[in-house]
């Protein structure tokens, strides 16, 4: 598998992003060299483990608002790139991405190279897509689940109008300006600066190839390949008894009304205090992250 790299010189002086990046070995399933994933690993090793993972077309630098609060409370925060975003090494092809591919990078990454355990994880967008399987299939190694913007389609029932546009709009825009994108994500606009940040892993279109992929990606139809390893993740999640807490935001139409599908599936679900993020878009980290940061430690508390 070809891959690039996004030089390291495109990271230096981001806005309160100063974190020292990590790395992993994962496996090529085509057979080729390794690529490396890059991951933020702040706090105390033995701290409670807080996993957040960025979707589409972000990168960890979405969290920055959350890592000092969460770190400062005495936890360990983890915060991947996936592969294709941030950091981490992108396949050159579009073909080289699929959804199971991502999982098990993720899943390659948390469990045998860091082999973490009594996981609280939060997801949004494709953060979510990816780790809910994995909180599905692997149960045993979360405490807690929180979610905020996000699902686990199986295909077998209609995605919102708003995705399709979102769809349609990535395979035909001529240029996709992924800070651009994410700043008309938020419900108030980003500065020129957060928008380079999160443009810096990207320095020309043959950087992106993950990024264009992703939309095509989302299962849509029960043909979808992804289809039967997804309802046997839901078969999982409607198992699952571990606090879970749902933060969707009031304005985003892509994931609107999605937390009512995990209200009424999840028994973690149950008795807990779930929160309408207020003035946030999909990017809620970005709009509302230390509310986010402080709730998830309201949450911990409780449970």
């Amino acid at each position: 598998m070809n891959r690039v790299r996004t030089p390291d010189e495109r990271f230096l002086n981001l806005p309160d992003f100063s974190y020292t990046p990590h790395y992993a070995e994962v496996k090529d399933p085509t057979g080729g060299d390794p690529l490396r994933m890059a991951y933020i690993d702040e706090g105390p090793r033995d701290g409670q483990v807080m996993l957040l993972l960025h979707g589409e077309p972000s990168w960890s630098f979405l969290y920055r608002k959350m890592i000092p609060i969460l770190v400062g409370a005495g936890h360990r925060v983890i915060a991947p790139d996936l592969i294709g975003f941030g950091r981490s090494d992108k396949p050159a092809q579009r073909s080289d991405y699929t959804y199971l591919r991502h999982v098990e990078w993720v899943r390659e990454l948390l469990f045998d190279k860091l082999d973490l355990h009594n996981i609280t994880y939060f997801g949004q967008d494709w953060g979510s897509l990816l780790g809910l399987q994995l909180v599905g299939l692997y149960p045993e190694r979360y405490a807690r689940v929180v979610i905020g913007n996000g699902g686990l389609p199986t295909g077998d029932h209609k995605l919102s109008d708003a995705f399709f546009a979102w769809q349609t709009y990535s395979q035909t825009t001529p240029e996709l300006k992924v800070g651009n994108i994410v700043s008309g994500g938020c419900k108030f606009p980003l500065s020129e600066e957060l928008i380079a940040a999160y443009d810096a892993p990207f320095p020309d279109d043959t950087f992106k190839e993950g990024a264009r992929q992703f939309p095509l990606l989302v299962p849509s139809t029960p043909e979808d390949p992804t289809h039967d390893t997804n309802v046997r993740a839901w078969e999982g999640l409607q198992q699952f008894t571990k606090p879970f807490l749902l933060c969707f935001s009031d304005s985003d139409p892509v994931m609107a009304g999605g937390d009512k599908v995990f209200a009424s599936l999840v028994p973690g679900t149950k008795g807990q205090d779930h929160v309408t993020i207020k003035d946030a878009g999909h990017f809620l980290q970005e709009d509302k992250g230390e509310e986010i940061a402080n709730l998830m430690l309201a949450f911990i508390a409780k449970n």
